[in-house]
């Protein structure tokens, strides 16, 4: 037992880096989802297109933090097509984003010279983060999700930062205001998309490799890491509006859902199943708040207050 729990506190300083990694991931998934209110399914795809980019462009002879750059802007390119597909073309948000995430695999694979997949040793390129240092990547995550953090904080409270927040809370009041809502739409679509491809630049180097199908499921983890992160930050400070700590929390959700998915794997659960288990903590951090505003209780609890009552 002693030598599994060693293990176990082995594993965390790793869970943790890339609970960091997924939860910046999540950051670019919070703008489309919270404060736009747009179901942007492309981030599966733009997520694998910023490792993709990153490690071929590493290769290459690029800097690591030059490729990253690069990653990014090609993330925005992804956040674009999938808004003018919805913007210019009609298209719902939920088909454009898949449009663009099925269209992206092909890119994806062309980008890596039509190899599913691609390594990139620590031993022969200088990376900014590595699994063989947790701890320096942990850093380096850390400073990262800080400073989109306090970017984030600045640039939403700026006017064209407002312009967004006010479409995804009332696109007609909006439109009323004189305020171009699919401009609003498509600038931040390719504002998410580039931090999901950042992210995903990052995971490439932690890992070691770029995968055609490594950004598959992106799009569950981060909503866990956002769901997660708002049912602790209301446990924890109840409801607040300050938009800083609502980002920190889904940082948090990362760190959270990469704990418990290293526990999971030390408590031998199946690897097959893992996805599973993550579809069961969304579905659950979805529906407690949900049952709790229907005033849902336990039957014994109600018993109790009803035993209560009648004295």
């Amino acid at each position: 037992m002693s030598i599994r729990l060693a293990s176990l506190m082995t594993a965390l300083p790793g869970c943790l880096a890339q609970g960091i990694i997924w939860g910046i991931m999540a950051l670019g998934l919070y703008i489309t989802y919270r404060v736009l209110d747009f179901s942007d399914l492309t981030v599966d795809g733009s997520f694998a297109t910023g490792g993709a980019v990153t490690v071929v462009l590493i290769i290459a002879g690029f800097p690591a933090w030059a490729a990253i750059l690069i990653a990014l802007a090609a993330g925005v390119l992804c956040g674009l097509v999938t808004g003018l597909l919805h913007t210019r073309l009609g298209i719902a948000p939920i088909l454009s984003g898949i449009l663009t995430q099925i269209g992206l695999y092909s890119v994806n694979l062309h980008i890596l010279g039509n190899k599913a997949n691609q390594a990139l040793s620590v031993d022969k390129y200088r990376l900014l983060l590595s699994l063989r240092h947790p701890g320096p990547a942990i850093l380096v995550a850390g400073l990262l999700a800080a400073a989109l953090i306090a970017l984030f904080y600045w640039f939403f409270g700026t006017e064209l930062g407002s312009a967004i927040r006010a479409t995804g809370a009332n696109p007609n009041m909006s439109r009323a205001q004189s305020i171009d809502i699919n401009r609003m739409k498509v600038f931040a679509l390719a504002i998410a998309n580039g931090v999901v491809a950042l992210a995903g630049g990052f995971m490439a180097q932690y890992q070691g490799f770029a995968d055609v199908s490594m950004g598959r499921g992106a799009i569950v983890i981060g909503l866990a890491a956002i769901i997660i992160g708002d049912v602790v930050r209301k446990a924890v400070l109840k409801e607040t509006k300050n938009f800083s700590i609502r980002l920190i929390f889904v940082i948090v959700g990362g760190i959270i859902y990469y704990v418990v998915m290293g526990v999971a794997l030390w408590l031998r659960l199946p690897t097959n199943d893992l996805k599973l288990f993550t579809a069961l903590i969304v579905a659950v951090s979805l529906a407690v708040p949900n049952l709790k505003k229907k005033g849902f209780r336990p039957k014994n609890s109600r018993r109790k207050r009803e035993a209560i009552t009648h004295g």
